[in-house]
Order: structure tokens, then C-alpha cells, then sequence
């Protein structure tokens, strides 16, 4: 018993399909290509899970600086007087400020994900809610942990 490809399937023949849609592997079998950004209409989820792949890499270039902060703190007063002097410029504060956003927003999509590996928060609406809830949070928290440092005196321009 013979059964024939489905429409729109180019199993059969992919050089008359004129979607684009599918691809000859080195192989020679006929492959669906992959969904593309283009394909996907844009939500909250999706957002969130590219920002919490950009703050992970953004904390790998922040490690970084945190190393070259021990460094200076290694090699005696001068170079630490030295590297805050730099540090805490206010072009310095930005990029503290930027590790720290990167830092409440990479631990909030972790929260996230955890709450997802235990089963729960699932369903589309609460995964929505679960995504803002994220992002929000995140900017929240490294607002206000600024916030304080600049309101006991810590930091300032």
C-alpha cells in the first residue's frame, strides 16, 4: 500500500517547491527547514529568554571586570587606588550599574525557570505573567539596590 505525501510536503520532489520551505541534506533526504524569526510572532516568553541568554553572556564580559578588580586589589594600593579611581567615574558606575541590572535580571529569569523545571506556571497566561514578572523584577530590584547605595552615601557622582 503506497500513500502520498501530504500537500505542501516536497518529499517527493523539493525542487518543485517554491516556498523555500524545505532543504536538500548532503544526504539527499528532504528536510523541513527550521522555523525562523520571521516565522514566529514575537512574545513576552521569547523576550525573556533572549534577555536572559544576553545577561548570562553580559555576566561572562562582566567576570571580567570583577577579575581585573582583584587584580588591582592583588597588586597594592596604587593599582587599587588606581582601578576605583576608573571604577567609579561615572562611566565606571555604568558599567557596575549594567552588571548589576544583567545580575537581578539573569537571577530573576533563573527564578523563572526554576518555577518551570518544578512543573509549575505552565500555561500560557501564567508563563506570560511568569516572563514579565522576570523582567520587571529584575529592573526593580537592581533600581533599588542602586538606589540605596546612592541614598547611604556609598556611591555618588
Amino acid at each position: 500500500m503506497s500513500t502520498s505525501p501530504p500537500p505542501g510536503d516536497a518529499s517527493s520532489d523539493p525542487t518543485g517547491d517554491a516556498t523555500g520551505r524545505f532543504l536538500v541534506q548532503p544526504n539527499g533526504r528532504v528536510r523541513p527547514l527550521s522555523p525562523h524569526l520571521q516565522v514566529w510572532r514575537w512574545h513576552v516568553t521569547m523576550a525573556a529568554s533572549i534577555l536572559n541568554r544576553m545577561t548570562g553572556g553580559a555576566l561572562s564580559v562582566g567576570a571580567v571586570v570583577v577579575f581585573a578588580w582583584l587584580m588591582a586589589l592583588a597588586f597594592g594600593p596604587e593599582a587599587y587606588a588606581t582601578f576605583t579611581g576608573w571604577m567609579s567615574a561615572p562611566l565606571g558606575l555604568f558599567v557596575w550599574f549594567g552588571l548589576t541590572l544583567a545580575l537581578c535580571l539573569h537571577l530573576a529569569g533563573g527564578v523563572r525557570h526554576l518555577i518551570w523545571d518544578a512543573g509549575r506556571g505552565l500555561s500560557p497566561k501564567t508563563a506570560d505573567a511568569l516572563s514579565w514578572a522576570s523582567m520587571i523584577g529584575g529592573v526593580v530590584i537592581a533600581v533599588a539596590f542602586w538606589a540605596v547605595l546612592f541614598a547611604s552615601g556609598r556611591v555618588g557622582l
